[in-house]
């Protein structure tokens, strides 16, 4: 890296600062399998509202169908859907909600947000040595943060949750933008912010298709995060540092 004096960091959040644990949530059978899930919380709330008119069956059908078409969509348009327009198109696809009201879809899908949020929350934690490696990384660089997550109040509920919010100069989260990585407007917001060139920064973050993709567009640096020693996709520029894990990055930059 002699080529580059960067002056900041700017990380992203999900499986490169905290990882969220499936194995906290509910288990259910869908399918003909075994899943984890958020979707058994939601089912009292639904027959609260809904009484015995609620079809759990044909919600959790809707459900799945909304959440292929929200990733077919996001992929193409980068796009952030929210965490609540996914409830609220669930549920406008559900014989057994037709009789609600645009606002009574409203709040209802406002409490499934709720609720499905809490517990992605519980389950998301920062583990303590990379809690270390960012406190280590600040001695010596500003930071930001910059995350794709559909709910921007849980997403900032999460960073102020790993103790490290203070240090974060800007963060960003997708759902309060409407934009997704790796669009370019999401990087340069960070760049103004930051007042800093391009070639000043180093994004660190673990996917290939968001994190390096979108800091390629926008001219800076990746430090892409290989946990699971995967080749790298063919067609993208290459990162110009790959780790296994976050606390690998603070000896790396002489930290």
């Amino acid at each position: 890296m002699a080529n580059y004096e960067f002056k900041a960091i700017v990380l992203d959040l999900f499986d490169t600062i905290v990882t969220w644990n499936p194995a906290g949530l509910e288990s259910m059978n869908w399918r003909g399998r075994e899943i984890r899930s958020t979707l058994p919380l939601l089912f009292p709330v639904l027959t609260e509202v809904l009484g015995d008119r609620f079809d759990q069956t044909g919600f959790m059908d809707a459900h799945y169908e909304v959440y292929q078409e929200i990733s077919t969509e996001r992929a193409h348009t980068e796009i952030e859907i929210t965490c609540h327009e996914r409830f609220l198109r669930t549920l406008k696809r559900i014989e057994c909600a037709a009789t609600l009201d645009d606002s009574e879809l409203i709040e209802l899908a406002e409490l499934l947000r709720r609720t499905h949020m809490a517990r992605v929350r519980a389950v998301t934690k920062a583990p303590p040595q990379r809690i270390s490696a960012v406190r280590r990384l600040s001695t010596r660089f500003r930071l930001g943060l910059l995350s794709n997550f559909d709910d921007s109040a849980t997403g900032y509920e999460i960073v102020a949750d790993t103790g490290l919010r203070e240090l974060f100069e800007i963060v960003v989260i997708s759902a309060e933008f409407r934009l997704r990585k790796p669009h370019t407007a999401l990087f340069q917001r960070v760049l103004d912010t930051l007042n800093l060139q391009p070639r000043e920064v180093l994004f660190v973050g673990d996917t290939a298709h968001e994190d390096v993709v979108g800091a390629k567009r926008a001219g800076i640096p990746v430090a892409w995060i290989n946990k699971h020693q995967q080749p790298f996709p063919e067609g993208i520029p290459p990162p110009e540092i790959t780790i296994g894990d976050l606390t690998e990055l603070p000896a790396l930059l002489g930290c």
